[in-house]
């Protein structure tokens, strides 16, 4: 399986998430005081988090990038729509 298409659909999915996370789950949870939204999308978020990053590790090793394109592209999953800019830009 290669292993930057896979990293792409990754990165993707985890940039959703925290769009969905930030600007749905956690209104619901503040303004209508359904916090049962920010669990159920904060686990997906943070299991496609953790995949993010070691799959970042990961290709770091074997595509051989350098240390600043490995941390803007780590540092990319905690910025809303960081993974799309890097997804468009650095893969």
């Amino acid at each position: 399986m290669k292993l930057l298409p896979f990293f792409k659909f990754i990165a993707l999915c985890e940039g959703l998430s925290l769009l969905i996370l930030l600007f749905i789950a956690m209104p619901l949870k503040y303004i209508l005081h359904l916090p049962e939204y920010v669990r159920f999308v904060g686990m997906a978020h943070g299991l496609l988090f953790i995949s993010y990053i070691l799959l970042a590790i990961t290709l770091k090793r074997f595509e051989q990038w350098e240390w600043k394109k490995f941390t803007i592209i780590s540092l990319a999953s905690v910025v809303p729509f960081g993974t799309f800019y890097i997804e468009k830009k650095h893969l």
